[in-house]
């Protein structure tokens, strides 16, 4: 199958001075079930570069959440390492992940998961309360990002009186609150209607041009992968394995009518087809 001009799997990417921000060195899962075991992720190799932007994109199943999950170390992989920055995520055959390496990194869930409780700067603030770091530090930071995030009018409020949209701002500027190099990102815009989603998708660009941080991010949707990455990883039907690595080169920032460009149509059409989609 022909690829489109500019797309297509790029040479191997060099590690820039300070190296790779995550390498993924035959990483691979496989879960134990009543059933047997079922390899949820092939062994796989990956490098992302500091500040870069990385989408992961498959069918359901295909193992894309999972390998998101090992980035986090949320769950440990059955085989292979994992290395943020130059700190081993996971000793060998340690299921637990060092907590140097986790200081690196933040991570969005698909459902922002608020304390309704909680005031809106106390549920930005939450990891940093944890960490006992002294309140007045805390809601320092947390007026700070949520100034970033366009929250500053609604600090004192409580979740149930904000959209879904704004409450995954929320989310977003919990996970950054430590400051970590790498921001995990799992579907975290897939609940949302297709105008908050493309509104939510602009922030996230900006966001990632103002902070400079490394993102790799989950997604279900094809345009909405183009629209944000510098390179899409297109996972195969499970088990998982890279089947192709998408550069995306578009000049940034990206505005909505980056979709009219007929590249942005040809990198759709050309992942639509590697998907089974038409």
């Amino acid at each position: 199958m022909q690829q489109p001009t500019g797309v297509g799997t790029p040479p191997p990417i060099p590690a820039s001075d300070g190296g790779a921000a995550i390498s993924i060195k035959g990483i691979g899962k496989e879960y134990t079930t009543d059933a047997g075991p079922v390899r949820a992720l092939l062994p796989t190799d990956l490098e992302i570069k500091p500040r870069e932007f990385v989408v992961l994109l498959g069918p359901s199943g295909c193992g894309k959440t999972t390998l998101l999950r090992m980035l986090g170390g949320l769950i440990a992989p059955t085989e292979g390492t994992i290395t943020i920055g130059d700190r081993q995520l996971f000793a060998e055959g340690e299921t637990q992940p060092s907590r140097e390496a986790l200081g690196s990194l933040g991570f969005v869930f698909q459902q922002a998961t608020l304390m309704p409780w909680r005031k809106i700067w106390k549920n930005i603030a939450l990891p940093l309360e944890v960490t006992k770091v002294p309140k007045k530090e805390r809601r320092q930071r947390a007026e700070e990002l949520a100034g970033m995030m366009g929250l500053s009018d609604f600090l004192e409020h409580y979740p149930r009186a904000l959209s879904g949209g704004m409450q995954q701002r929320v989310a977003i500027a919990r996970a950054l609150i430590h400051r970590p190099s790498i921001l995990l990102m799992d579907e975290p815009f897939g609940a949302l209607d297709a105008m908050t989603r493309d509104r939510m998708n602009a922030m996230l660009q900006q966001l990632w041009m103002d902070t400079g941080k490394t993102i790799v991010l989950v997604t279900h949707s094809i345009s909405e992968a183009v629209f944000l990455a510098d390179r899409i990883v297109l996972l195969s039907q499970r088990p998982g394995r890279i089947q192709d690595i998408v550069n995306v080169d578009f000049e940034r920032p990206r505005a909505g009518e980056a979709s009219k460009d007929p590249r942005f149509a040809e990198i759709v059409q050309y992942l639509r087809r590697q998907l089974g989609e038409v």
